[in-house]
């Protein structure tokens, strides 16, 4: 088999030492490139020199979430095609892992890699589908390129949320979990758009939701981890059904503090519920029009502001190794 493996030498959770560890590991089982990303959106490009390749059978991204969504944009550059593109495998890399962990991969790097190569030995794989996001055609950003996302979107609260942690990286701060609850706190007390909301949800042959001030779309389950605690926001997403959303229509301190509460004790069979919650399963297609500007993250990427997205989900997008 010939493998590109795509290393993020800036992942959190891997250290040079360890990633030659991971990489010798790899090369013994496989005839295997290694190249390590320079710039942003490199991974992308190698995603899609491999999917236009003849040569190449597999790759494997080593790092985090961003390492794994550029990837997976640089395959389906051309759209989905899973009997006819590289096969996808991930070594968990970065702080919180999601797609990996939610294809049930260990989080711990070598471990990881040992269960990549007891799969690969097996021939055990999966067909996953995936979500791909656009500027909606006759609104301001319609020349706005699609993109793909493997576990989650979300334009609003959210993606505020992202964009104040991308900053305080960017500050030389530290991916933590206490980091991002501090950027929670801080982005709902100055969230100017929590008592009125801006979103309208359409989706075909359904009356529109309205004035929702928060909208976090998921394509698996967990919505994501805080340490080892899953965080169940839609616990019926899967990576065999379309999209799921979650809105709120109410950010209150009281809802904020209720609905803050159900996530943290959230399971897989009860995610976010009541009067002020909107939750919708299984979605192929909708739209999200917002009346002002809104950030938009996905898989953990700030995108910077929208006012009107497109949302669609794409069954069997990918053939991944697990």
């Amino acid at each position: 088999m010939r493998a590109l493996l795509v290393v993020n030498p800036a992942a959190t959770t891997t250290s040079a030492r360890r990633r030659d560890v991971l990489i010798h590991a790899l090369a013994s089982e496989m005839k295997l490139e290694a190249v390590t990303t320079e710039y942003r959106g490199h991974a992308r490009d190698l995603g899609r020199q491999a999917a236009e390749s003849d040569d190449i059978d597999l790759v494997v991204a080593l790092g985090g979430d961003g390492t794994v969504n550029e990837v997976v944009n640089g395959l389906l550059h051309a759209g989905p095609n899973p009997d006819g593109l590289p096969r996808l495998a991930v070594v968990p890399g970065g702080s919180t892992n999601v797609f990996a962990r939610a294809l049930g991969l260990p989080n711990d790097s070598v471990e990881a890699t040992g269960a990549l190569l007891d799969a690969l030995r097996e021939g055990s794989e999966r067909t996953v589908g995936m979500g791909i996001a656009e500027g909606t055609p006759g609104t301001e950003d319609e020349a706005v390129p699609a993109r793909w996302f493997t576990f989650c979107a979300g334009l609003g609260f959210d993606a505020g949320v992202v964009g104040r942690v991308e900053q305080q990286r960017e500050q030389g701060k530290k991916s933590t979990h206490a980091l991002y609850l501090r950027q929670v706190a801080r982005q709902f007390l100055q969230e100017p758009n929590r008592r009125h909301g801006t979103i309208t949800l359409e989706r075909p042959g359904e009356e529109p939701l309205t004035d929702l001030v928060l909208s976090i779309i998921c394509n698996t389950s967990p919505w994501t981890y805080l340490g080892n605690r899953p965080v169940y926001a839609a616990p019926k997403a899967s990576f065999d059904t379309g999209l799921d959303v979650v809105g709120l229509s109410r950010m209150s301190t009281l809802t904020a503090a209720r609905y803050s509460t159900q996530l943290l004790t959230s399971s897989p069979e009860r995610g976010v519920h009541g009067k002020h919650a909107v939750t919708l399963h299984d979605l192929d297609q909708f739209t999200l029009h917002s009346k002002v500007p809104l950030p938009l993250q996905m898989d953990g990427d700030h995108l910077g502001l929208r006012t009107s997205v497109t949302f669609t989900g794409v069954r069997r997008a990918l053939r991944v190794i697990v």
